[in-house]
C-alpha cells in the first residue's frame, strides 16, 4: 500500500512540477503519467481487491474503511457491492457466467462475443482504448456506481471530496493541471490499464470443462501471466546473435517493462494463484507462494498451473480461446 501511494504522489507531483516548468521538461511527462496510472492500478488491483478478501488487515473494519477510501479515490464501484460480485467471481459456478464481473466486463463494456474470429475480437479490442464512448461509458458505470450507490453516506463524503477538488482547482485557476496531472489518469489510462489487466486474466477452455464447473475448470480459467521473453539461445559473440541480445533488452525495457509497470501490477502475474487460494495472506510474496505451490504439486488442484509470458501474448491466447467458445 505504501509503495502504491508512494507511486500516485510522486506521479501526481512530479506531473505538476513538469508542467509549471514546462520547455523540454514536458518530454516526461508521459512517463510521470504513467507512474501516476501505475500507483492508482496498485491501489484499485491490490489493495482494494485483497481488502475485499480481508486479506490487507487483520480487522474487518480497517480492510472496509481502507476499501472505501478507495473507493472514492479512484471512482471505484461501492466497497460492499464489489465485495459481493468479486466472491461470486470466485467461485466457480459463477465463473464465466452471466453474473460474473470478469465475463459483464467482457460483453457488455468491450462488447466481445464468443465464436468471433480473433481478428475481429482484437480490433474491438484496440476500438476500445481509443473510443470516446467506451471511455465515457466505462466512466459513467464507475461514477454511478461509486457516488450513487445504495449508502448514502458514502456517497456524500464521495460527492464532498470531488466537489472539493474541482473548487479548489476553479479558485486556484488551475484546470489545466488537474485535467493532465489527476483526471486523465484517473479515467483514460486508468480504464486502458484495467481493460488490458482484465483482458489477460481468463481464458475459456472446452465447453464440457466449463459445463462441469469443478476443480480442472479452475486450473484450465486462469494462466499465470509473466512480463518478460526467454533469452535468445545465441551467442552475443556473433552477430545474429548480438541482434537477438539487442532485440531482447530492448524488449524487455519497453513492452514488458511497460507491462509490469502500468498493467500487470502487484501479483496481477500470478492470478492464477489467486484463484486457487484465494483466502492466501501470501500476495504480498505471490511468486514465491506461487512456486511452493508448483513444488508441492498443487494440493487439493487435478492439474498443475499453466503460465504464458507476455502480456499480449497472454490476451490473445485467451481472445483465441474466446473465439471457438461457443457460449458463455
Amino acid at each position: 500500500m505504501v509503495t502504491a501511494f508512494g507511486a500516485l504522489g510522486l506521479g501526481v507531483a512530479l506531473s505538476l512540477l513538469t508542467l509549471r516548468l514546462g520547455g523540454l521538461w514536458l518530454a516526461s511527462l508521459p512517463f510521470l503519467l504513467i507512474l501516476s496510472a501505475s500507483g492508482m492500478g496498485k491501489l484499485q488491483a491490490v489493495v482494494f481487491h485483497h481488502c475485499s478478501h480481508g486479506t490487507v488487515f487483520r480487522k474487518r473494519e480497517t480492510n472496509r474503511l481502507v476499501g472505501e477510501t478507495i473507493s472514492i479515490l479512484l471512482l471505484m464501484k461501492h466497497f460492499d457491492v464489489y465485495q459481493h460480485e468479486h466472491m461470486l467471481h470466485h467461485s466457480p459456478n459463477k465463473l464465466l457466467t452471466h453474473e460474473d464481473e470478469f465475463t459483464q466486463f467482457v460483453m457488455n463494456l468491450a462488447g466481445l462475443r464468443p465464436g468471433l474470429a480473433k481478428s475481429v475480437l482484437w480490433r474491438r479490442v484496440l476500438i476500445s482504448f481509443v473510443s470516446p464512448f467506451f471511455h465515457l461509458r466505462f466512466l459513467l458505470a464507475r461514477v454511478s456506481s461509486c457516488l450513487l450507490s445504495h449508502s448514502t453516506g458514502h456517497n456524500l463524503i464521495g460527492w464532498a471530496a470531488w466537489s472539493g477538488v474541482f473548487h479548489l482547482a476553479w479558485l486556484m485557476d488551475a484546470w489545466v493541471e488537474l485535467t493532465i496531472a489527476w483526471l486523465l489518469p484517473v479515467t483514460v489510462l486508468l480504464q486502458i490499464g484495467t481493460a488490458l489487466r482484465t483482458l489477460c486474466e481468463h481464458r475459456f477452455p472446452e465447453q464440457e470443462v466449463i459445463d462441469a464447473r469443478g476443480k480442472t475448470f479452475v486450473c484450465l480459467a486462469t494462466a499465470g501471466v509473466f512480463p518478460g521473453a526467454p533469452v535468445p539461445e545465441q551467442s552475443a559473440a556473433s552477430l545474429g546473435g548480438l541482434f537477438a541480445w539487442g532485440g531482447w533488452w530492448t524488449s524487455m525495457l519497453t513492452v514488458h517493462l511497460f507491462s509490469r509497470v502500468f498493467v500487470l501490477v502487484g501479483d496481477a502475474p500470478c492470478h492464477d494463484f489467486h484463484h486457487r487460494r484465494p483466502a492466501s495472506r501470501k500476495w504480498t510474496d505471490y511468486i514465491h507462494a506461487r512456486q511452493k505451490d508448483v513444488d508441492g504439486g498443487c494440493p487439493n488442484f487435478p492439474l498443475g498451473y499453466i503460465e504464458t509470458w507476455g502480456l499480449f501474448e497472454a490476451i490473445d491466447e485467451n481472445l483465441a480461446s474466446l473465439s471457438t467458445a461457443s457460449k458463455i
